[in-house]
């Protein structure tokens, strides 16, 4: 039997090698944000590369957002954490070709948000609820028109993205998170937001109401349902106001 041959990734170049020492050295010795790098003549010195590597090797880091350099005195090149936004706008841009569908975001969130609210149930403080009612009433009432129902629907979104942030699970939040960040992106780039419809916003309000009221009651299961019911009736809404410019220009066609 032949050997298997498996597709190799594409080589480093050699800046990209000593980016990835210089990153595995920061972990290894439990570097800090904040921390300064040691100076340009020592990195030389202890990867024995030329000056030019180190300074390449640098700016992917900088690139990257896990360094930062600062001129003038007391300058140099700083470990840094990458915040959640660029780090959504990175992996934003990654699925920036992949023409996400609606379909792809709510499947996840599907899946996700409505364990995510079971397991909050009962585990949430007044203050933390009392977030969550003040994002509902962010959302409220329902639009006038297109400018004001694209605001609303970011207020919506960001009822999410509160509850996300209580997970207790940093990947998990940072997940469901970014899951409603691609959502408005996605609403937005294809005018999926139309005249208000005043039945839907009430639906939508009534849910994640009775979410929050879940929530401080301690009902896992009916905190599943409610979002599930909430995932499933955005979803079909989405869908409906996606295919509705399809159907205009069919008809369009037909009559011309």
């Amino acid at each position: 039997m032949p050997p298997v041959t498996t597709r190799s990734e594409p080589r480093q170049s050699r800046p990209q090698r000593v980016a990835e020492a210089i990153k595995q050295w920061v972990m290894d010795e439990g570097w800090q944000p904040g921390q300064r790098l040691p100076s340009e003549s020592e990195l030389i010195a202890r990867f024995g590369m030329a000056k030019g590597t180190i300074r390449e090797a640098i700016r992917i880091l900088e690139a990257q957002g896990l360094v930062a350099s600062r001129t003038g005195p007391g300058g140099g090149v700083f470990v840094h954490r990458v915040s959640e936004a660029r780090a959504i706008a990175l992996l934003g841009n990654y699925f920036y070709f992949a023409d996400l569908s609606l379909d792809d975001i709510y499947q996840l969130r599907s899946l996700l948000e409505p364990e995510l609210a079971a397991g909050l149930a009962g585990r949430l403080s007044e203050a933390q609820l009392a977030r969550l009612e003040a994002a509902i009433a962010a959302s409220a009432p329902p639009a006038v028109d297109p400018d004001d129902e694209a605001a609303r629907h970011a207020a919506s979104l960001a009822f999410h993205a509160e509850l996300a942030a209580m997970a207790g699970n940093p990947l998990l939040g940072f997940v469901i998170r970014f899951l409603a960040e691609m959502l408005g992106e996605v609403t937005v780039a294809r005018g999926l937001h139309s005249a208000t419809d005043p039945a839907l916003w009430e639906r939508g309000l009534a849910c994640q109401t009775e979410l929050v009221a879940a929530l401080r009651a301690g009902d896992a299961e009916r905190a599943r349902a409610v979002l599930r019911e909430h995932m499933a009736t955005a979803h079909r809404m989405m869908r409906d106001r996606e295919a509705r410019p399809a159907r205009r220009f069919l008809r369009d066609r037909v009559r011309g």
